[in-house]
């Protein structure tokens, strides 16, 4: 009996070895020529991304290329089904110079992957599936399957991208799936993070979640001076969307410090972009509290 029950357990091991090693990972490239990312999502990686370029040529930083492959609310299964179907309904957008360029208006997915030799390929949920994770048990691996077959660079990183939680006061649709509770989403969001980078080895995760909560217990989220007839706060535009002011510079600056100080040795702190070629502002003193707010969120 004690031979059975020793077979058993190391059978068991050996096809839970197995299974942890099919999705096989790799670290991030270290003082590369050249870096280049590959975002796959939805509106949120829009929003955690849109000031990255931006912030890369105000560090000096001329040889990373950041790209998006985006269709509004794109979920993991979407994503997938996009792939069998062979439709071109992303926008492709690229940034090499500092700023962004539409590639296209109609790619698919396969032609974003094979489009360059990435060296990062950062994946999210959609923002109201973010805290339930039968979702991503279910099509998280095959979303990894389909870049590992189609990407160029077989040593790409695969790298999360952790959203944020809802507005307390958002009325999406979704919401009701964490009882309207901000906190509920937000605990949710964690849980799955932590779920996946043991089920799916993925190591780096760009905690822009964490780091637009941390902002909110901050002046820059001044819901105290919010007026009773505005609906919108916690750093959205629209109780999910992040605003274009502090939201989007908190989380592109969490980009910057997960991806760029680890591969190329430069921090966002002390970054001087102050939003000076958008039509909005913040001071350099705002700048200075968003990035601390990032890479405290990173360590």
């Amino acid at each position: 009996m004690k031979k059975i029950i020793s077979f058993v357990v190391i059978l068991c091991v050996a096809v839970l070895g197995r299974a942890q090693g099919s999705f096989e990972n790799f670290p991030l490239p270290e003082n590369p020529d050249t870096l280049r990312i590959l975002a796959i999502g939805n509106s949120f990686s829009d929003d955690g991304t849109e000031y990255l370029p931006a912030l890369l040529r105000t560090a000096g930083i001329h040889n990373v290329t950041v790209a998006r492959l985006y269709i509004g609310g794109c979920s993991l299964e979407r994503h997938c089904n996009e792939y069998a179907s062979g439709a071109e309904n992303y926008k492709y957008s690229k940034a090499k110079n500092g700023a962004w360029t539409v590639v296209s208006e109609h790619c698919s997915l396969r032609d974003g992957i094979k489009d360059e030799p990435w060296d990062i390929i950062t994946m999210q949920e959609t923002s109201g599936l973010s805290g339930i994770y039968d979702n991503y048990r279910e099509w998280l691996p095959k979303l990894i399957e389909i870049v590992r077959n189609e990407a160029t660079n077989p040593h790409a990183s695969i790298v999360w991208h952790e959203t944020w939680a809802y507005a307390t006061n958002s009325d999406h649709e979704r919401f009701p799936l964490y009882d309207r509770s901000q906190a509920k989403m937000w605990n949710g969001i964690q849980s799955c993070v932590e779920n996946l980078k043991k089920d799916f080895n993925i190591d780096v995760v760009i905690p822009s979640g964490k780091a637009i909560q941390l902002a909110r217990e901050t002046s820059l989220n001044n819901k105290n001076k919010v007026p009773d007839a505005c609906k919108v706060y916690d750093l959205t535009r629209d109780g999910y969307h992040l605003n274009r002011q502090y939201g989007r510079y908190i989380a592109a600056c969490t980009w910057f410090e997960t991806l760029i100080k680890p591969t190329l040795g430069i921090s966002v702190e002390g970054n001087e972009y102050v939003l000076e070629d958008t039509e909005y502002h913040i001071s350099k003193k705002e700048a200075r509290q968003c990035q601390k707010i990032a890479m405290e969120a990173v360590r």
